[in-house]
Formats: C-alpha cells, sequence, structure tokens
C-alpha cells in the first residue's frame, strides 16, 4: 500500500508536541498530507504508552501502518529516535522499509450479564479485585494446568514479553512468534498450595481459560490490559488468545529485534 495520508498520535507533554510539530513540517515537505480520517499510517509521538494508546483510539486497525516516533523514556515500540525522524521522512517517501506483523491478544470475561471484550499488544494481568490471593483454575484449551494461588497471573504475547513479563522473570520471546506466555506473579509454594513458578508458552491455535470460584472472594477481579485496569465482579469465565488480527509495524530495513533488545535492555 501507498503511503500517502498521515496522522499524527501526540502524547500531550511539551517534548512531544515540539517533535510532532516539527515532524508535521518535514512530512509536508516530502508530499505527504496530515488528516484526522481515512488515513494510511498512523505514526505515535511518545513513549511506549502512547503508542499503545493509538492502538486503542484506532481500534487496533489492520488494515493501516503504525510507527513510533520515541520523545519518551524506554522506547521499546516506538523505533524511531528524535534525531533520526528526518532521515525517517526521506525514507518513507521513497518507501524504504520493512512491514511486520504483530499479534493481538484478545480476552474475553464472562459474566452472568455481560461478555467484556478487550484487544491488547502486549499482555492482560488478572488479580483479585482486593489483591489479596488469586486462586485461580486455569486451563489450557479443556486441559487443565494448574489452580493458581498468589498475587495474579499475567498473559502476554510475543511484543509484551519484554515489557511486565520480563521484569516477572518470563522469557524474552522474538516479537513476530504468535505466542502467549502465561507468568505467575508471586505464586504460593508451601503445603497447602503448589503452583508453577516458570512461564508456559503455548501456540497461537491454543486458548487460555481462567474459571474462577463460585464465590465473591474469588470471582470479584483486577484486570490490566495495556496499563489500563478495569474491576469486574461476579467473574464466570476468562478466555484469552491470539485473535486473527495483526498490527502492520513500519520497520527501518536496518531495524533487527534482537539489536534492539541489547539497545533497549542491555547497552548502557
Amino acid at each position: 500500500m501507498e503511503i500517502k495520508k498521515i496522522k499524527l498520535f501526540i502524547n500531550h507533554n511539551e517534548k512531544s508536541e515540539i517533535v510532532a510539530k516539527d515532524l508535521e513540517l518535514e512530512l509536508k515537505k516530502y508530499g505527504f498530507e496530515i488528516v484526522d480520517k481515512k488515513y494510511d499510517l498512523a505514526i505515535s509521538v511518545g513513549g511506549d504508552g502512547s503508542f499503545l494508546n493509538t492502538l486503542r483510539e484506532t481500534n487496533f486497525d489492520d488494515s493501516i501502518y503504525y510507527i513510533g516516533i520515541n520523545s519518551g523514556t524506554l522506547g521499546f515500540l516506538q523505533e524511531i529516535d528524535i534525531k533520526d525522524f528526518s532521515e525517517f521522512v526521506k525514507r518513507l517517501s521513497t518507501n524504504n522499509f520493512k512491514v511486520e506483523e504483530l499479534s493481538v491478544q484478545e480476552t474475553k470475561v464472562i459474566t452472568n450479564d455481560t461478555i467484556y471484550t478487550f484487544n491488547s499488544l502486549n499482555e492482560m494481568v488478572v488479580r483479585n479485585k482486593h489483591f489479596k490471593t488469586l486462586r485461580l483454575p486455569t486451563y489450557v484449551d479443556n486441559e487443565f494446568l494448574e489452580e493458581f494461588s498468589g498475587d495474579g497471573l499475567l498473559v502476554s504475547t510475543s511484543t509484551g514479553s519484554t515489557a511486565y513479563n520480563m521484569s516477572l522473570g518470563g522469557s524474552i520471546i522474538y516479537n513476530t512468534l504468535k505466542t502467549l506466555s502465561i507468568t505467575p506473579i508471586a505464586p504460593l509454594n508451601n503445603k497447602a498450595y503448589n503452583c508453577l513458578t516458570n512461564s508456559v508458552v503455548v501456540p497461537d491455535d491454543k486458548k487460555i481459560i481462567m474459571k474462577p470460584l463460585d464465590n465473591k472472594k474469588y470471582n470479584n477481579l483486577f484486570f490490566m490490559i495495556d496499563g489500563v485496569s478495569v474491576e469486574i465482579d461476579d467473574v464466570l469465565r476468562v478466555e484469552t488468545k491470539i485473535c486473527d488480527k495483526t498490527i502492520k509495524c513500519l520497520r527501518m530495513n536496518d531495524y533487527h529485534f534482537i539489536k534492539l533488545v541489547n539497545q533497549k535492555i542491555l547497552e548502557k
């Protein structure tokens, strides 16, 4: 798809707004049209949170491209550094880029009255609503895995493996692999409870199912979906999987996930 029309999604802080003004001038210089509707490319200006906000605002649109200009701190999802945005626009004008498709996670939370559906690029976290011990029978498809007991469970995509998942000791997974990682948050291990302490990685054709115990002590839950929190009471069932849609991210031709891991995590 030829890119002609672009919409900017800007984090509302002074630094990002200055960068966005300069970026808009540069894009117009190369003949790109800045629009609010019917755009080919969404550019997020800010940090990783801004990129996730852009996905939510566009409803994870699989018909457009996405890319981020990093005016935040780490910028794992925001590929282009501020100092490089002029070179990025120049390359964009000659279609000198590649496209990487990233998996999208779909989570359904089912109660007696409602089915809530959420999409995420990074992760879904479930905890007890009052941050007491979570007890949560967990299945992969219909096969019982464990009755988890502890602070919470995180289910992350491969893209999200370098986010909260990594902080919990979960594995870094190459971001274009279509997997979900079930990672425990402070699991209990004693005479009364025996839980997995490592991540379990499953492929994209598997659905992860959680069936809370029928007790308000255990089925009133707190969820965090890519950093956005929501409380849902009387949960009967939670289902999370890799859905059919993907996010199309523009990458410069010298982009490499392993290089990014080194630069963002190890390099001083």
